[in-house]
């Protein structure tokens, strides 16, 4: 989830940043050590951002200052673990600034902290928790759970930069939690289905990749 540019006070605005810098720093390293250790995973490293890209940037109405989107970070996380996608989250989150207007620069730092750190992280956790269940149930529940993760987060931010005259805190976060329910629920359910089907569908094209990470089952010797 987006939050648009000055929407944060200067002092949130930074604390953010300070906050999200150490994770992007780190994946940087994870993505320079995983691209030299294994070369043959450049092209799904370069898949996984590319579909952070595409998917974070349908960006749907939300509060006035937001908005609501499928995040993209869940299924990576599955592939690469969280510190790959808090860097390739922070390249997107980025671009998506410069060239498309979504977010902001100042809010930088508070966006990459709810969709490249907390959201996948988030999934992954449910990933790990989930995957002795059926397969498909685990990437679901990984890839919903980083989106909701993130919105869960945004609306966090948002009300602590901007608590309630009346209620402070509690009644701002509920405020936000409750708007923004309407549309990334539904979005969260769908990006789970969307992150199946991803999983399946790379599990036909790169198999050997997906075996190599331990998310299929060796191939009997022999196989084709």
């Amino acid at each position: 989830m987006h939050i648009a540019e000055g929407f944060l006070p200067p002092l949130h605005a930074a604390a953010w940043w300070v906050a999200s810098a150490p994770f992007a720093v780190h994946g940087a390293r994870a993505v320079i050590t995983e691209s030299r250790a294994n070369p043959e995973s450049r092209l799904l490293l370069a898949a996984a951002g590319a579909t952070t890209f595409v998917l974070s940037a349908i960006k749907l109405p939300s509060i006035t200052g937001s908005s609501s989107h499928p995040t993209g970070t869940g299924a990576g996380a599955i592939l690469f673990r969280p510190p790959v996608m808090a860097f390739l989250g922070s390249l997107v989150l980025a671009m998506q600034a410069l060239l498309l207007a979504h977010g902001g620069l100042t809010t930088l730092g508070a966006n990459v902290f709810s969709m490249a750190i907390a959201g996948p992280w988030a999934g992954y956790a449910l990933y790990r928790a989930l995957r002795h269940l059926h397969s498909p149930t685990a990437v679901f529940g990984a890839v919903a759970g980083a989106n909701l993760a993130t919105y869960v987060v945004t609306a966090l931010q948002l009300a602590l930069a901007h608590p309630d005259p009346v209620g402070g805190f509690p009644a701002s976060l509920g405020t936000f939690l409750a708007v923004f329910a309407l549309t990334q629920i539904p979005l969260a359910l769908a990006e789970g289905i969307v992150g199946v089907l991803l999983l399946r569908y790379l599990a036909v094209v790169a198999a050997p990749e997906l075996e190599r990470r331990g998310l299929l089952p060796p191939r009997p010797a022999g196989h084709a």
